[in-house]
């Protein structure tokens, strides 16, 4: 203000703040003003939500007692004895650097008569404006990016100056660049779904983000709320999931968090979906193959022989066909994330009704490519070691071929885990002494032939659905 330097206006502004409040604004404003002229501080009127600014009545050098305000600029400018015009072109001011990113307070200060026990509300001659600057993390807007290509849709929640907040999400890339902001006062009861065409709540109270909190959950969202401080600890309670920051977390925020990051960057939330994504996927993914393969398992073991034919599977070649699937299951769906994007969720039930589907139609082929494969062995003179042979042979190709479609043989282990279920059954069955162990007969090429065209069929609904998944 006219006849306010810098270093003066940064003083008082110092005078009202609190090296114990943990405040990274009062720790800037201090550091800034340095070893200053010592004052007595008579009484202090801390900040809160309601309040939205901090007092302090202090006994000024020359003896005398003053109040020194600083906090939301709205609320100063209208402690202060200003006339319309001079109030709006303060409020422009203030405007005009909350558009530029930065964080912008108003102080003032006020002479006393004595040292009254309450806080003057107003009277205030206005210091100035101090806007401070918190530059953004590296890869915020990779990482808000990836979360809205992944569907999920990233809030902002500030006690900032709308001016303030918007240029922040414009620079993060909120809303796709142009972000919708709203205030705290105007959320009002909105539903979760006019909340979600919101992308910045400025001028927000705790009370205000319990609410949005409450809303999105209402309204069917899972919520995370990641914050550090006193103020944020009701909605960390009240999400699904609350991450609490571990560096500059205030304690009671990291007590009642279900999360506490360490290094306190956003990226690390996105990487730990993408984490928590990719292993459901997996576990999806192994439980899809294990079905597959077990449908025509026990279909088959239960249908021949009540249909007079032979036993089909012996207990050797349960042990054989057991030691193919489940170590297939652990090795060749812990596929690795490392630097994967963060993926959609394609349902939020563990099997879709498309996923039953194609479960059940891949395992009722597969059942039938074994019993054809059987029939034919038997046909063919009726040689039962022979026909069974055939039959393995149809179910280990089969394996092989769903493991390799759901794993898109994307990873080193699924590769070898898949050219293992071949190799191994083509030694078994083809090598005369562990052929004649397992009461099998080696195939003729022709037989492999049909075994592959079984297992390819089978295969041929979940290839569909991974092709789609890719584009």
């Amino acid at each position: 203000a006219a006849g306010v330097g810098e270093r003066e206006l940064v003083t008082l502004a110092a005078r009202a703040a609190r090296p114990e409040s943990g405040d990274p604004l009062d720790a800037a404003i201090l550091e800034a003003a340095g070893d200053g002229e010592a004052v007595a501080v008579l009484a202090t009127f801390p900040f809160t939500e309601a309040r939205r600014r901090e007092s302090a009545i202090v006994r000024e050098p020359g003896g005398g007692a003053g109040v020194v305000v600083k906090g939301a600029v709205e609320t100063v400018l209208a402690m202060c004895a200003l006339g319309a015009d001079e109030r709006e072109g303060w409020s422009r001011e203030a405007a005009k650097l909350g558009e530029s990113g930065r964080r912008v307070i108003a102080c003032a200060r006020r002479p006393l008569d004595g040292a009254p026990a309450s806080e003057p509300a107003d009277g205030y001659a206005l210091a100035g404006l101090l806007a401070f600057e918190d530059p953004v993390r590296p890869g915020v807007a990779e990482a808000v990016a990836e979360c809205r290509a992944a569907g999920i849709h990233t809030i902002m929640v500030t006690g900032d100056h709308p001016a303030t907040a918007r240029a922040v999400a414009r620079e993060i890339g909120l809303g796709g660049g142009e972000p919708v902001v709203v205030s705290g006062d105007e959320l009002g009861g909105r539903a979760g779904a006019a909340l979600r065409a919101r992308d910045v709540v400025a001028r927000a109270s705790p009370t205000h983000t319990l609410e949005l909190v409450r809303a999105l959950q209402a309204d069917g969202e899972v919520v995370v709320v990641t914050g550090d401080g006193v103020n944020d600890v009701p909605a960390l309670q009240a999400a699904d999931v609350g991450v609490a920051m571990g560096e500059r977390g205030t304690r009671s925020a990291r007590e009642v968090a279900a999360i506490v990051l360490l290094d306190d960057n956003f990226r690390t939330i996105v990487r730990a979906v993408a984490e928590g994504r990719r292993l459901f996927s997996n576990l999806r993914a192994a439980f899809e193959y294990l079905l597959i393969v077990h449908i025509p398992l026990v279909l088959t073991a239960a249908l021949v022989p009540l249909a007079g034919y032979p036993l089909l599977y012996l207990p050797v070649h349960i042990v054989w066909l057991e030691m193919l699937i489940h170590p297939t299951a652990m090795l060749a769906f812990q596929i690795g994330g490392a630097g994967r994007a963060l993926a959609p969720v394609r349902a939020h039930t563990f099997f879709a009704r498309s996923d039953w589907a194609r479960v059940l139609t891949a395992g009722a082929v597969l059942t039938g490519a074994v019993i054809a494969g059987y029939a034919r062995g038997l046909g063919d003179g009726g040689d039962v070691e022979h026909a069974r042979a055939l039959a393995m042979a149809t179910l280990a190709l089969g394996s092989a071929a769903v493991t390799a479609v759901l794993t898109r043989l994307s990873d080193r282990l699924a590769r070898l885990v898949v050219a293992g279920t071949i190799g191994l059954s083509a030694a078994l069955i083809q090598a005369p002494p562990l052929a004649l162990r397992l009461h099998v007969s080696p195939l003729h090429l022709d037989d492999w032939a049909l075994g592959l065209a079984g297992a390819l069929l089978a295969a041929a609904p979940l290839a569909r659905r991974a092709a789609r998944t890719c584009r």
